[in-house]
Parts: structure tokens; C-alpha cells; sequence
């Protein structure tokens, strides 16, 4: 194929986003500030939520979640291994104990039959995963935690536009964790929200952000007069700036309209690879509304004749990148030794890493970059 390079998962920016850049370098405040205060802002009114943190990425947004919700040394957080492996990361981070479960091999979403059954005097809490942009059983997840008393965190960083039988991703769980990193589907460069109904837990959260401190320094340097920090609790430097917060404000202004062209582009996959000896993504869970974050196949070498990694070689030499989401966290060194993970442990999520494949999938794709896809494709499996 003569087509340059396609980059998998190049953010889409535009001149308002550009300006409103500018207009940040040019008023000489760069760090947290009011750009921050309104990106937060305009993200509740989006959501439906009570409580919105910007902070400098999802993982710090997960561990953030933790430590407000008093998880630490001791406590077990249930998971899937089909994840990043950020999600565990910042259990271990938070000083739990990651328990990873197996995945439903069909949509890779945690299954909560599963989840109960790993419950232990020492579970504090669930961290569901909305992988690829679709929602997980929220419904019997909260069921669950409500009968164990259990905090539910959930990591949405595929899912910002996802909703779940009426209720949006983001207002259904206790915390909620939100990711704008470069190919999300809308983007500050780097970053994270936390969404929460709780005052309490929005409080802590927002303090363990910035150092602990009683008011970040938008807050102390206003008319009013210069008031002094206190450090009540040893925080983080996890929050977000306003040149983030500058590309956010726009960014998430445009996200509905983004979704629909990743809507279209989703059902030409759909059609154009139906006959392919692969697994296609299924379809989304009825009353839910799917975020459309990644659009992965399924390479399995029963019914083709190329494995995933040759697939995903081949693709690079027609100028097509990909990605992969994700190999499962037992899978990875860390968590193998450290905790015993082995891959016939879970095996429906070492199936999937085995054989999963990300296409690209963005508002940025033109039709032409499409059909380049298509036939990539087509063309390597036919």
C-alpha cells in the first residue's frame, strides 16, 4: 500500500483547542488554575456528577480513589487481568493486594460471579474495568459490594461517553476514574478526573492531590488576599495544569459529535470483516450506551492462518499501525512472581492476550484512512 504511515490513536486537535493553548502561554498562569476549575466544572455537567478532581492521569486518579477511600496495608481489591496494568499498579501503589479474576471471553469485561467468589475478610473494595469503552454489569457489581460493604472504583479510562441502563459511566459507583491521555477518545496531552457523589471522599481526594495542602495556589492568590497552605496529610503532585485543562475544555465540547463518526467507522469495520476467519467485537449490552474507545479483533489461529503477532507485522509493512489491549496483568513479571499468577489461572484472559488486536479508531480517521484499513486487513487475512 502506497498510504503513509498510519499512527494508531493520533488525537484529533483543533484551532480552539490551539487558541484556547495560547491564550494560557499569554496570561502567564500555566499551573492549576481557572481553566482547571472550569474543566472540572463543564465535566460534572457532562457526567451528571456531584464531584469533579482533574488530576495528571488516570493512574493517579485510581490512586487517588484508593487512599481517600482508606484502602492501604492489609486490604485486598478485587479486579480483572484484563486491564492496563495501571489499574493494579495503583492497588499495589496504595499498599492492597491486587486479586486479579478471569474475564468473560466474550466481551474481556469482569464477570461478578467471578467477583463474589473471590471476596475475602480482607476485600475492601472493586475496581470494575470498562474495557474498550463498554460498560460492565454495574447493577449486580453494586449488588455485590452493598452486601459485603464494599467501596466500588471504577476505572472508566475507556469510557467517558459510556452509559449504563440510563445512568452515565461515572455516577454509579462510589469513585470513578477518568483518563485523557494522547489516544483516548478526547484528550489533554496527559491527565485524569475523579467523579464522586461523596463530598467527604471528593475532599480528600482533591487534597491528596496537591501535596495536602488546604488550597492549591489558584486558591491562595485571589482578591480576597494571600492565605497560607497548611499540609495536613502527606499528599501526591497529581494535579493538572490549565494548559491540560486548556485542550479539555474543548476537547470534551466536541466528544458526542466525535462519537458518532466512531460509530460509523465501527459498523464499516463490522460489515467489511464479517466473512474474515476472526472474532469481531460483539455487539454493545442492551441499555448501554458503548464509549467506542477500542475496536479490537480477535486472531485466533484455529480459523485463520496467520497468528496475531504476524498479523499485527504484516499490517506495520502496509503501513498500519495497531495495538494491543491488552496482554492481562498475571501475564506480566511483576505480578506473576510476585503473586503466583499463572496463565492457565485465568484463561479466559490469557486467551484474549493471546490473540487480541486494536485497529485504529478515531474522529481523526478519514474515509480514505478507513478503507486503507479494510483492505490492510482483507488483504493479510484473505
Amino acid at each position: 500500500m502506497s498510504c503513509p504511515f498510519l499512527v494508531f490513536g493520533a488525537p484529533l486537535i483543533e484551532e480552539a483547542e490551539i487558541a484556547e493553548v495560547v491564550d494560557s502561554l499569554r496570561s502567564g498562569w500555566l499551573g492549576t488554575g481557572p481553566k482547571v476549575v472550569r474543566f472540572e466544572k463543564l465535566f460534572c455537567e457532562y457526567i451528571g456528577a456531584q464531584n469533579a478532581i482533574a488530576v495528571s492521569s488516570c493512574t493517579a486518579a485510581l490512586h487517588l480513589c484508593l487512599i481517600a477511600a482508606g484502602i492501604g496495608p492489609g486490604s485486598e481489591v478485587i479486579t480483572t487481568a484484563m486491564t492496563f496494568v495501571a489499574t493494579a499498579n495503583a492497588i499495589v501503589h496504595a499498599g492492597a493486594v491486587p486479586i486479579l479474576t478471569d474475564c468473560d471471553r466474550s466481551t474481556g469485561l469482569m464477570d461478578p460471579e467471578r467477583v463474589e467468589a473471590a471476596i475475602t475478610p480482607r476485600t475492601r473494595a472493586i475496581i470494575p474495568v470498562h474495557l474498550y469503552g463498554r460498560p460492565c454489569a454495574m447493577d449486580a457489581l453494586m449488588d455485590i459490594a452493598r452486601r459485603h460493604e464494599l467501596i466500588v472504583i471504577e476505572d472508566a479510562a475507556h469510557a467517558i461517553e459510556a452509559s449504563y441502563r440510563g445512568r452515565k459511566i461515572g455516577t454509579i459507583g462510589h469513585m470513578t476514574a477518568f483518563s485523557f491521555y494522547v489516544t483516548k477518545n478526547m484528550t489533554t496531552g496527559e491527565g485524569g478526573m475523579v467523579t464522586t457523589a461523596s463530598s467527604a471522599l471528593a475532599e480528600s481526594t482533591r487534597q491528596h492531590a496537591l501535596h495536602g495542602l488546604s488550597h492549591d495556589a489558584w486558591a491562595r492568590f485571589t482578591d480576597a488576599g494571600y492565605r497560607h497552605y497548611t499540609a495536613a496529610v502527606a499528599g501526591f503532585k497529581y494535579n493538572m495544569t490549565d494548559l491540560q485543562a486548556a485542550l479539555g475544555i474543548h476537547q470534551l465540547g466536541k466528544i458526542e459529535r466525535r462519537l458518532r463518526r466512531r460509530n460509523e467507522i465501527w459498523q464499516r469495520y463490522d460489515e467489511a470483516f464479517a466473512g474474515l476467519p476472526v472474532v469481531l467485537p460483539p455487539p454493545p449490552e442492551p441499555e448501554t450506551i458503548h464509549a467506542r474507545h477500542l475496536y479490537t479483533l480477535c486472531i485466533d489461529p484455529a480459523r485463520g492462518k496467520l497468528n496475531r503477532d504476524t498479523f499485527m507485522g504484516q499490517l506495520y509493512r502496509l503501513n498500519i499501525g495497531v495495538g494491543v489491549h491488552f496482554i492481562g496483568v498475571h501475564l506480566q513479571p511483576y505480578y506473576a512472581h510476585r503473586f503466583g499468577y499463572r496463565p492457565e489461572d485465568l484463561p479466559n484472559a490469557t486467551w484474549i492476550s493471546e490473540r487480541t488486536v486494536s485497529l485504529p479508531l478515531s474522529a481523526r480517521l478519514t474515509d480514505e484512512d478507513v478503507e486503507n484499513v479494510i483492505r490492510g486487513v482483507s488483504h493479510t487475512l484473505g
